[in-house]
């Protein structure tokens, strides 16, 4: 196993395999999610890790968060008062009215999710969000030590996870959500790097939508008034479609959905291979988190030098 390039790889899947599972180098990281749901959820990973532990691979657990406090903070500070941005009025036409609900994260304890990094050689992006703190960035870095370099960002998302806002397509290679991003905003890392913005996704599913406003929600107001917390009111970004997977530096794994980010990688000379994955909105992750990859024919390399 060498390096932590974004191609090359052999994924062993499993649904949101990388939300809270880190693969840097020789080493998988567990990360600590601020939700209390997820705190068991790695260790349905164990069997592999074992397998992997006993080949030399080295295995980290962030410190679990105690959670006795109210780690999710208000982004508003009155909910009802809020301006719509250009994003959410997007998002709004993208899901059939609905707003993405946000929140901001208490720097009490460690706290972030795998699926905050961007993994590029020897560097990895990380966003300051509402999965991720600024001490969880500081974790990452004491573990990953001088080889590897974390930058944090936290100008251009300001939900969760990085993966529906910025993918790395090859080295020197960016593709970039412009409702989020512009050359404002961009992260200083790419400076240098060629950039194609894009953020013409195909709608969320009316099948979805049908599921989530006649089981997911009214479930989820049931169980709120046993006194239950739950997540099943959350719906993924719209912009989930930017979702794929980079098998090489000439071939990425598509929603079939995306005829318009198909047309694009393929002016760019991308070999697409569309896939269909029904649920992406609903279970909370397209192709790029349904996949881990842990082996690598690559050598660790520096790509901002």
């Amino acid at each position: 196993m060498y390096g932590t390039p974004f191609w090359k790889s052999n994924s062993n899947n499993a649904y949101n395999a990388r939300d809270l599972n880190l693969v840097v180098g020789n080493t998988v990281i567990e990360s600590p999610s601020y939700l209390a749901s997820r705190y068991y959820e790695t260790t349905a990973f164990y069997p592999i890790w074992y397998r992997y532990f006993e080949n030399g691979f080295r295995w980290v657990a962030a410190p679990k968060p105690k959670l006795n406090y109210e780690a999710k903070l208000p982004y508003f500070r009155d909910e009802t008062a809020r301006e719509l941005t250009d994003e959410d009025i997007k998002h709004q036409q993208l899901t059939g009215g609905r707003l993405e609900k946000l929140h901001k994260l208490s720097e009490t304890e460690i706290l972030f999710e795998a699926a905050n990094t961007l993994r590029m050689g020897k560097d990895l992006l990380y966003l300051v969000s509402s999965s991720g703190n600024v001490l969880g960035a500081k974790w990452l870095q004491s573990v990953l030590g001088d080889e590897y370099r974390v930058h944090t960002t936290s100008a251009i998302y300001r939900s969760s996870h990085i993966d529906s806002t910025a993918m790395c397509l090859r080295p020197g290679l960016v593709l970039l959500n412009d409702t989020r991003v512009n050359e404002t905003n961009c992260p200083p890392l790419f400076k240098k790097w060629d950039k194609i913005y894009f953020s013409d996704v195909a709608p969320t599913s009316a099948a979805e939508l049908k599921f989530q406003n006649e089981v997911r929600d009214p479930l989820g107001y049931e169980l709120e008034s046993l006194g239950f917390q739950t997540n099943l009111h959350d719906m993924s970004s719209p912009w989930v479609g930017m979702n794929f997977l980079s098998v090489d530096p000439e071939t990425v794994i598509v929603d079939e959905r995306q005829t318009s980010l198909t047309k694009l990688l393929e002016l760019h000379k991308f070999t697409v291979i569309p896939v269909r994955m029904r649920h992406i909105y609903t279970q909370g992750g397209g192709i790029h988190c349904a996949t881990l990859d842990t082996v690598r024919e690559s050598t660790l390399e520096s790509y901002f030098e």
